[in-house]
């Protein structure tokens, strides 16, 4: 897979996209990262990026000129343009799944108070969000989703189930709770179920406790999947 980000903040994007299961990642060959400074399409001498908007309001917006020819640059046929703003999809699981498949994702990181609607009209297949809330940075918000895609490709994570056991896989539920050495700490147990040997049992078990913290956390998730 091919991940491109158009950013004016390269270290947001580059450093943590080096780390430790997204560099291995990269080191592996699973995915290729290019990470593109905005500003170096800039224009004149100051390196311009951004205007006040038409009509007033608070802010600066991102010019088409800039974001325009960054895009011509990386564009291929089978890229498929993501911007990254709180007016966005709401980004899940589900949504990190179906991008996996995909070949070449370019994410636009907005800034400001946003960009020119024709960088959306002319370039951009899908904008996603990943909560109700603003940030300072899209190159933010756009690490998190690539880091959700990237670990479920094949290959990235050590263990290709962990990807369908943990919270928001294949069941749809969160995670049971997980527990480790020592069996005993200041007084609190590891449930003996866990203890016992029996895969059966613990399978079991761990299905149990998905669905009651499911229900307790997050009720929404199981109204999505029709349970009562």
């Amino acid at each position: 897979m091919q991940l491109d980000v158009i950013t004016l903040f390269p270290e947001l994007v580059s450093v943590p996209m080096r780390t430790s299961i997204m560099g291995r990642a990269q080191d592996k060959g699973a995915v290729t990262v290019g990470v593109h400074d905005l500003r170096e399409h800039g224009l004149g001498r100051h390196k311009q990026v951004d205007d006040t908007p038409y009509g007033g309001g608070q802010g600066m917006l991102l010019r088409p000129e800039p974001l325009f020819s960054a895009l011509e640059k990386i564009h291929t046929e089978d890229s498929r343009v993501i911007l990254m703003s709180p007016a966005g999809q709401r980004f899940d699981q589900a949504a990190a799944k179906r991008l996996s498949s995909e070949a070449h994702l370019i994410f636009i990181s907005g800034h400001y108070e946003g960009v020119d609607q024709r960088v959306i009209d002319h370039w951009v297949d899908e904008e996603l969000s990943i909560g109700d809330y603003v940030l300072t940075n899209g190159s933010i918000a756009a690490v998190i989703v690539m880091d959700a895609i990237v670990r479920l490709l094949p290959g990235v994570l050590g263990d290709d189930m962990s990807a369908v056991d943990e919270s928001f896989g294949q069941r749809g539920l969160l995670e049971a709770p997980q527990y480790t050495k020592p069996a005993e700490f200041q007084g609190h147990k590891v449930p003996e179920i866990l203890l016992s040997g029996n895969h059966g049992k613990i399978a079991e078990w761990r299905s149990e406790q998905a669905l009651e913290r499911t229900r307790r956390v997050r009720p929404d998730l199981l109204n999505k999947k029709g349970q009562p």
